[in-house]
Order: structure tokens, then C-alpha cells, then sequence
């Protein structure tokens, strides 16, 4: 008798134990469900409120992105501002909001941080659709003034890309229209519920960038000053677009040597150079020792600001006001 009623109690808990273990096993299922379902609203939105999450390397990018899809994105900047391009390395965050992407909206230009990290960052999400804002850009050999000669553009996947060439290339309002046309492309193909208001909006900001260009050529056509010297040479693009030269004082992603300086120097004073340029996000120290040689200011100049369109305009009437 006792031994039946140990049977029973034996027998009950291990009904009870599978009846636990099959519990928990709906509960992973449908974790997993959740998760997957999650990971398919993110990486393909099917309804129109579902928002699409877009990556850009850049600030500017941001702009473009949202006045193309507005309320239907969600953007990752992944160099922050304040940083730069040519040094910055993402953080676990960005790495994990990356996962989430639908879309990364690349330079494509072979700017550093892209070159050193986008096999990484394809990794994290091999769903991730990568989109090349850069296609059917005109490079420019170099990045030091103007004169160089322009390359097709080089749009292999290997870490060459942009190699030898200039990769600011976003910095030219006529450049900015043909990533927003490549952009809103990649929007369209991952998002094609709003590819009517897609390409509307992208009409538009053209137009902005086609009317930004020609008060750009115009303020500049009536100034004297066509030369500016800056410490790292990333507008090349726009010194090409609008007539002119751009003397850098960092060659090669190094400071200048005190002979190089000195050089500098001669050379901004047979310009006629009051000021000199830097940006934020690099050193200021060979441009403050220049400025105050010639008896100048200094004045610092950002091509990564988030206001793409008023930064372009004060940079040019900085740049044009330098020796006024």
C-alpha cells in the first residue's frame, strides 16, 4: 500500500516537472516569436505607420534622410557630433541600434570611419540593406585645392574604396543633389508604401539645394576674395564648384613641420589672408600659430553640421570675407 501511494506521489511529480518544462517551452516560443516579429517590423516595415530605421555615417545625412521620408524614420547618426569621420569608432550602443536598422545610408566616398568599419557593421545586421549615396559622383584626386583632376567614382566593397580621392564629397550643394537622389532611391526600395511622398519631398529639397547653389555662386562672383587657407583641406569639392582655391595647411593628415609653416605664412600674406580656417573636430594648433603670425583671427568652420543648407551658406560668406 505504502509503496503505491509512493508510485503516485513519484508519478505526480513528474507530471507536474512536464507540465512545468512545457510551459516554459511556450513561454521561449513565443519570446522568440516576439523577437522575430520585432526584428521583421524593423527591417521591413509592411504598414504605414511602422516607422523605418535608417543609419547614416554623418550629420548632413540626417538632413537629407528626413526631409525625404520625415515622419516615417527613425535615424541613427553614427558619428556623433563633435566627432570626426577620419578617427571616430562606434560605441556598443550605436552597434546595437545598428542591429536595428532597416537601411544604412553609406557616404560611399572611402571616408575612414566607413572604410574601417563597415564590414563590422554589415556584420552586426547582415539584413541591413547598404545603400551607396555616393554613385555617379565625380571624384577628386587628393583633397588639396581645386586644380586636381576629377576620377569617376570607385564603388567596389573592399577597404580601396575612394582611395587617393578627396571623400568630402557632400560638401558641394551640386554633389548633396545626387546623394539625396541615390538616398531617397534606397528609401523608396526599403519603404515603397510612401514612394510617391518620398520622391516629392526629395523634389523639393532639390530645388532648395539648386537655389543654395546659385546664391552661393552669386555671393561669390561679387567678391574679391577667392583663397582661403584651412587647416584640413575637406572642401575641395566646394573650392571646385565656385572658383576657388583652397590652400591646407595639414597634408596628409599631418601637422605641418616649422618649415612648413613658415611657408605658410609667406604664403598667407601674399594672398592677402586675414583669416584662417579650422574646424571643431580637428587640431587648431598650426592654424592659431599661422593666424597669429600674419596678425589675423582665427575662425572655425564645421562641414558637419546637421543644417546642411544654412551651414553651406555661412561657410561661403566666410570663406569670401577672409581678406575683405
Amino acid at each position: 500500500m505504502q509503496k503505491d501511494q509512493d508510485r503516485e506521489k513519484a508519478g505526480g511529480r513528474i507530471q507536474a516537472i512536464g507540465s512545468l518544462c512545457a510551459i516554459a517551452g511556450i513561454m521561449v516560443l513565443l519570446i522568440a516569436a516576439g523577437c522575430m516579429d520585432r526584428e521583421s517590423r524593423a527591417v521591413a516595415p509592411d504598414n504605414e505607420t511602422a516607422l523605418l530605421t535608417v543609419a547614416v555615417t554623418i550629420l548632413p545625412q540626417k538632413q537629407f534622410v528626413e526631409r525625404i521620408a520625415g515622419e516615417h524614420v527613425h535615424v541613427i547618426v553614427l558619428v556623433p557630433p563633435g566627432a570626426s569621420p577620419h578617427t571616430h569608432e562606434p560605441t556598443a550602443k550605436q552597434l546595437e541600434d545598428i542591429s536595428r536598422a532597416s537601411v544604412y545610408i553609406k557616404v560611399g566616398s572611402g571616408i575612414d570611419f566607413e572604410r574601417a568599419w563597415i564590414h563590422k557593421l554589415s556584420g552586426v545586421n547582415p539584413r541591413m540593406t547598404i545603400v551607396d549615396s555616393s554613385e555617379g559622383i565625380q571624384r577628386i584626386a587628393g583633397g588639396h585645392d581645386h586644380e586636381e583632376t576629377a576620377t569617376p567614382a570607385d564603388h567596389s566593397d573592399n577597404s580601396d574604396e575612394g582611395e587617393g580621392t578627396d571623400p568630402h564629397i557632400w560638401l558641394s550643394p551640386k554633389n548633396a543633389r545626387i546623394m539625396v537622389e541615390n538616398t531617397c532611391r534606397g528609401l523608396t526600395r526599403a519603404d515603397p508604401i510612401h514612394a510617391d511622398e518620398y520622391r516629392a519631398n526629395a523634389d523639393a529639397y532639390q530645388k532648395e539645394l539648386d537655389a543654395l547653389d546659385t546664391e552661393i555662386s552669386e555671393d561669390i562672383a561679387s567678391r574679391e576674395v577667392h583663397t582661403f587657407m584651412v587647416y584640413h583641406p575637406a572642401w575641395s569639392y566646394f573650392a571646385k564648384d565656385y572658383g576657388l582655391v583652397q590652400i591646407p595647411i595639414e597634408t596628409d593628415g599631418k601637422e605641418p613641420s616649422p618649415a612648413g609653416i613658415e611657408n605658410l605664412i609667406l604664403k598667407a600674406k601674399n594672398e592677402n589672408i586675414t583669416v584662417i580656417f579650422a574646424s571643431p573636430e580637428s587640431s587648431t594648433k598650426s592654424a592659431t600659430v599661422i593666424a597669429e603670425e600674419i596678425g589675423g583671427t582665427l575662425v572655425l568652420v564645421s562641414g558637419l553640421e546637421e543644417d546642411y543648407l544654412g551651414n553651406l551658406k555661412k561657410v561661403a560668406q566666410a570663406f569670401t570675407k577672409g581678406g575683405e
